[in-house]
């Protein structure tokens, strides 16, 4: 493969990308907002269950060493 034709693929990506960015639609402010809302609360309810089975199972894990003694 030649330079030039290297440079003209890119060129041409890029030209393809500018053209698939005009045709976007971005959401608006209230949105954005509220998918922002969504991860965030998703993500602390992910963390919290998480952080419940851990819990529970550390319990676990100690009550069946202290039977062992150790």
């Amino acid at each position: 493969m030649a330079v030039g034709e290297s440079i003209q693929e890119a060129r041409t990506f890029v030209e393809e990308s500018y053209t698939e960015l005009q045709r976007v639609t971005w959401p608006d402010q209230d949105q954005l907002r509220n998918a922002t809302l969504v991860v965030v609360v998703f993500t602390i309810a992910i963390s919290l269950i998480i952080w419940l089975m851990d819990s529970v199972v550390r319990v676990i894990v100690e009550q069946i060493m202290g039977i062992f003694g150790a």
